[in-house]
Protein backbone atom coordinates (compact mmCIF):
# COMPACT_ATOMS: atom_id res chain seq x y z
CA UNK A 1 0.00 0.00 0.00
CA UNK A 2 1.19 3.47 -1.00
CA UNK A 3 0.96 6.60 1.02
CA UNK A 4 -0.83 9.39 -0.29
CA UNK A 5 0.77 11.94 -1.86
CA UNK A 6 0.40 16.06 -1.34
CA UNK A 7 0.82 17.40 -4.53
CA UNK A 8 2.16 20.61 -3.78
CA UNK A 9 3.43 21.58 -7.44
CA UNK A 10 -0.15 21.69 -8.57
CA UNK A 11 -1.40 23.56 -5.68
CA UNK A 12 -2.70 27.10 -6.61
CA UNK A 13 -0.02 29.87 -5.16
CA UNK A 14 -2.74 31.54 -3.17
CA UNK A 15 -3.34 28.35 -1.73
CA UNK A 16 -0.03 27.86 -0.89
CA UNK A 17 0.92 31.23 0.60
CA UNK A 18 -2.21 31.47 2.89
CA UNK A 19 -0.99 27.38 4.13
CA UNK A 20 2.59 29.32 4.89
CA UNK A 21 0.60 32.41 6.26
CA UNK A 22 -1.54 30.08 8.85
CA UNK A 23 1.55 28.07 9.84
CA UNK A 24 3.72 31.79 10.51
CA UNK A 25 1.02 33.36 12.19
CA UNK A 26 0.03 30.65 14.19
CA UNK A 27 3.40 29.88 15.66
CA UNK A 28 4.47 33.55 16.19
CA UNK A 29 1.94 33.70 19.04
CA UNK A 30 4.19 31.45 21.40
CA UNK A 31 7.73 31.19 22.34
CA UNK A 32 7.44 27.30 23.40
CA UNK A 33 9.86 24.53 21.72
CA UNK A 34 7.11 22.17 22.17
CA UNK A 35 4.86 23.92 19.41
CA UNK A 36 7.58 24.59 17.04
CA UNK A 37 8.96 20.95 17.75
CA UNK A 38 5.49 19.29 16.54
CA UNK A 39 5.13 22.06 13.80
CA UNK A 40 8.55 20.88 12.21
CA UNK A 41 7.87 17.24 12.74
CA UNK A 42 4.63 17.69 10.71
CA UNK A 43 5.70 19.44 7.81
CA UNK A 44 8.97 17.05 7.94
CA UNK A 45 6.34 14.76 7.33
CA UNK A 46 4.38 16.74 4.29
CA UNK A 47 8.08 16.95 2.79
CA UNK A 48 7.97 13.26 2.66
CA UNK A 49 4.22 13.13 1.57
CA UNK A 50 5.19 15.89 -0.98
CA UNK A 51 7.79 13.69 -3.39
CA UNK A 52 10.01 16.88 -3.14
CA UNK A 53 13.36 15.79 -3.77
CA UNK A 54 15.14 16.57 -0.22
CA UNK A 55 18.41 17.29 -1.57
CA UNK A 56 16.45 20.29 -3.16
CA UNK A 57 14.79 21.18 -0.37
CA UNK A 58 18.35 21.19 1.70
CA UNK A 59 19.70 23.48 -0.64
CA UNK A 60 16.97 26.12 -0.53
CA UNK A 61 16.62 25.75 3.15
CA UNK A 62 20.25 26.46 3.87
CA UNK A 63 19.57 30.39 4.36
CA UNK A 64 16.82 29.83 6.79
CA UNK A 65 19.02 27.28 8.68
CA UNK A 66 21.91 29.61 8.75
CA UNK A 67 19.50 32.46 9.70
CA UNK A 68 18.02 29.90 12.70
CA UNK A 69 21.75 29.16 13.76
CA UNK A 70 22.82 33.16 14.16
CA UNK A 71 19.35 33.88 15.68
CA UNK A 72 19.93 30.79 18.31
CA UNK A 73 23.51 32.00 19.18
CA UNK A 74 22.73 35.47 19.70
CA UNK A 75 19.87 34.78 22.11
CA UNK A 76 22.02 32.10 24.02
CA UNK A 77 24.76 34.42 24.84
CA UNK A 78 22.73 37.63 25.26
CA UNK A 79 19.32 36.61 26.45
CA UNK A 80 17.55 37.19 29.50
CA UNK A 81 18.81 34.98 31.91
CA UNK A 82 17.29 32.88 34.48
CA UNK A 83 18.33 29.65 36.50
CA UNK A 84 21.29 28.41 36.79
CA UNK A 85 24.35 30.69 34.91
CA UNK A 86 26.86 27.96 33.37
CA UNK A 87 29.32 31.21 31.62
CA UNK A 88 29.47 34.53 32.31
CA UNK A 89 31.93 36.92 30.57
CA UNK A 90 31.12 40.81 30.49
CA UNK A 91 27.89 41.10 28.73
CA UNK A 92 27.84 37.59 27.72
CA UNK A 93 25.39 35.10 30.16
CA UNK A 94 24.71 31.78 29.13
CA UNK A 95 21.93 30.40 31.46
CA UNK A 96 19.33 27.39 31.66
CA UNK A 97 16.88 30.46 30.64
CA UNK A 98 18.47 31.79 27.94
CA UNK A 99 19.76 27.78 26.83
CA UNK A 100 16.28 26.91 26.60
CA UNK A 101 14.97 29.86 24.70
CA UNK A 102 17.38 29.87 21.96
CA UNK A 103 16.45 26.41 21.27
CA UNK A 104 12.89 27.19 20.93
CA UNK A 105 14.01 30.08 18.48
CA UNK A 106 15.72 27.65 16.40
CA UNK A 107 13.08 25.46 16.25
CA UNK A 108 10.55 28.27 15.77
CA UNK A 109 12.24 29.93 12.74
CA UNK A 110 12.91 26.05 10.84
CA UNK A 111 9.25 25.83 11.59
CA UNK A 112 8.30 28.89 9.95
CA UNK A 113 10.94 29.08 7.65
CA UNK A 114 10.37 25.39 5.92
CA UNK A 115 6.68 25.85 4.72
CA UNK A 116 7.76 28.85 2.88
CA UNK A 117 10.58 26.47 1.16
CA UNK A 118 8.33 23.48 0.42
CA UNK A 119 5.07 25.84 -0.79
CA UNK A 120 6.86 28.23 -2.71
CA UNK A 121 9.41 25.65 -4.25
CA UNK A 122 9.53 26.18 -8.31
CA UNK A 123 6.34 28.09 -8.17
CA UNK A 124 5.38 30.31 -11.26
CA UNK A 125 5.70 34.21 -10.25
CA UNK A 126 2.37 34.43 -13.40
CA UNK A 127 0.17 31.79 -11.79
CA UNK A 128 1.08 33.73 -8.10
CA UNK A 129 -0.36 37.24 -10.05
CA UNK A 130 -3.26 35.57 -11.68
CA UNK A 131 -4.21 34.04 -8.42
CA UNK A 132 -3.69 37.67 -6.11
CA UNK A 133 -5.78 39.51 -8.27
CA UNK A 134 -8.84 36.96 -9.00
CA UNK A 135 -8.91 35.05 -5.22
CA UNK A 136 -7.90 37.53 -3.14
CA UNK A 137 -8.81 40.21 -5.24
CA UNK A 138 -5.58 42.84 -4.23
CA UNK A 139 -5.57 45.43 -7.24
CA UNK A 140 -4.89 44.38 -10.63
CA UNK A 141 -2.44 47.66 -11.35
CA UNK A 142 -0.38 46.34 -8.09
CA UNK A 143 -0.07 43.00 -8.74
CA UNK A 144 0.90 43.48 -12.73
CA UNK A 145 3.15 46.15 -11.66
CA UNK A 146 5.00 43.71 -9.08
CA UNK A 147 4.64 41.46 -11.33
CA UNK A 148 6.93 42.89 -14.13
CA UNK A 149 9.50 44.33 -11.80
CA UNK A 150 9.63 40.44 -10.54
CA UNK A 151 10.62 39.29 -14.10
CA UNK A 152 13.33 42.37 -14.83
CA UNK A 153 15.28 40.46 -11.55
CA UNK A 154 16.95 38.14 -13.61
CA UNK A 155 17.64 40.74 -15.80
CA UNK A 156 19.96 42.19 -13.04
CA UNK A 157 22.59 39.40 -13.02
CA UNK A 158 22.84 39.24 -16.75
CA UNK A 159 23.40 43.08 -16.78
CA UNK A 160 26.24 43.32 -14.02
CA UNK A 161 28.13 40.52 -15.96
CA UNK A 162 28.03 42.16 -19.09
CA UNK A 163 28.85 45.76 -17.36
CA UNK A 164 32.02 43.91 -16.22
CA UNK A 165 32.69 42.53 -19.87
CA UNK A 166 32.29 46.75 -21.18
CA UNK A 167 34.48 47.98 -18.29
CA UNK A 168 36.71 45.55 -18.52
CA UNK A 169 37.07 45.88 -22.58
CA UNK A 170 37.83 49.60 -22.18
CA UNK A 171 40.12 49.46 -18.96
CA UNK A 172 38.00 50.57 -16.47
CA UNK A 173 38.16 47.53 -13.98
CA UNK A 174 41.51 46.71 -14.11
CA UNK A 175 42.45 48.07 -10.74
CA UNK A 176 40.72 48.90 -7.55
CA UNK A 177 37.83 46.26 -7.28
CA UNK A 178 35.99 48.30 -4.14
CA UNK A 179 35.92 51.24 -6.61
CA UNK A 180 35.12 49.13 -9.56
CA UNK A 181 32.07 47.75 -7.86
CA UNK A 182 30.72 50.47 -6.52
CA UNK A 183 31.07 52.11 -9.78
CA UNK A 184 29.53 49.27 -11.91
CA UNK A 185 26.52 49.37 -9.10
CA UNK A 186 25.65 52.48 -10.10
CA UNK A 187 25.74 52.15 -13.70
CA UNK A 188 23.72 49.21 -12.61
CA UNK A 189 20.99 51.28 -10.66
CA UNK A 190 21.22 53.49 -13.79
CA UNK A 191 20.11 50.80 -16.07
CA UNK A 192 17.53 49.49 -13.92
CA UNK A 193 15.66 52.83 -13.39
CA UNK A 194 15.82 53.40 -17.08
CA UNK A 195 14.04 50.07 -17.96
CA UNK A 196 11.62 50.54 -15.29
CA UNK A 197 10.73 53.87 -16.50
CA UNK A 198 10.75 52.62 -20.57
CA UNK A 199 8.47 49.49 -18.79
CA UNK A 200 5.71 51.60 -17.01
CA UNK A 201 5.39 53.63 -20.33
CA UNK A 202 4.59 50.59 -22.48
CA UNK A 203 2.28 49.21 -20.11
CA UNK A 204 0.71 52.40 -19.98
CA UNK A 205 0.48 52.77 -23.46
CA UNK A 206 -1.54 49.09 -23.45
CA UNK A 207 -4.01 50.28 -21.35
CA UNK A 208 -3.03 48.78 -17.71
CA UNK A 209 -4.77 50.32 -15.06
CA UNK A 210 -6.91 52.50 -17.08
CA UNK A 211 -10.23 50.50 -16.21
CA UNK A 212 -11.12 48.91 -12.54
CA UNK A 213 -11.94 46.06 -14.08
CA UNK A 214 -9.98 43.63 -16.30
CA UNK A 215 -10.34 40.38 -18.17
CA UNK A 216 -7.52 37.73 -17.68
CA UNK A 217 -6.17 34.93 -20.24
CA UNK A 218 -5.80 32.38 -17.30
CA UNK A 219 -8.47 31.78 -14.36
CA UNK A 220 -7.66 31.40 -11.11
CA UNK A 221 -9.51 29.42 -8.12
CA UNK A 222 -9.51 27.20 -5.62
CA UNK A 223 -10.12 23.52 -6.11
CA UNK A 224 -11.15 21.03 -3.64
CA UNK A 225 -6.93 20.19 -3.05
CA UNK A 226 -6.41 23.91 -2.93
CA UNK A 227 -8.40 23.94 -0.10
CA UNK A 228 -7.33 20.92 1.47
CA UNK A 229 -3.76 22.28 1.77
CA UNK A 230 -5.22 25.32 3.28
CA UNK A 231 -6.60 23.17 6.01
CA UNK A 232 -3.61 21.00 6.25
CA UNK A 233 -1.55 24.34 6.80
CA UNK A 234 -4.34 25.18 9.99
CA UNK A 235 -4.44 21.77 10.98
CA UNK A 236 -0.35 21.71 12.00
CA UNK A 237 -0.65 24.91 13.29
CA UNK A 238 -3.78 23.96 15.72
CA UNK A 239 -2.34 20.98 16.58
CA UNK A 240 1.20 22.45 17.49
CA UNK A 241 -0.52 24.77 20.21
CA UNK A 242 -2.53 22.17 21.21
CA UNK A 243 0.33 20.07 21.87
CA UNK A 244 1.91 22.02 23.33
CA UNK A 245 -1.28 23.50 25.92
CA UNK A 246 -1.26 19.62 26.70
CA UNK A 247 2.16 19.66 27.40
CA UNK A 248 1.88 22.38 30.11
CA UNK A 249 4.77 25.02 28.01
CA UNK A 250 2.46 27.25 26.13
CA UNK A 251 4.04 30.61 26.59
CA UNK A 252 1.86 33.29 24.96
CA UNK A 253 4.40 35.93 23.67
CA UNK A 254 2.63 38.98 24.53
CA UNK A 255 3.09 37.72 28.72
CA UNK A 256 6.78 38.41 28.65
Amino acid sequence: MTAPRVDVYRANPVARLLAALLIGVILIFSIDWVSALTALVLETVLLLLSGIPIGKVLRRSLPVVIAGLLTALTILLYGQPSGTVHAQFLLVTISDGSIALAAATLLRVLAIGLPSILLFLDIDPTDLADGLAQILRLPARFVLGALAGFRLIGLLQQDWRYLGYARRARGVADHGRIRRSAGQAFALLVFAVRRGAKLATAMEARGFGAHPTRTWARESALSKSDIAIVAIGAAIGATSIAVAVLAGTWSFIGAR
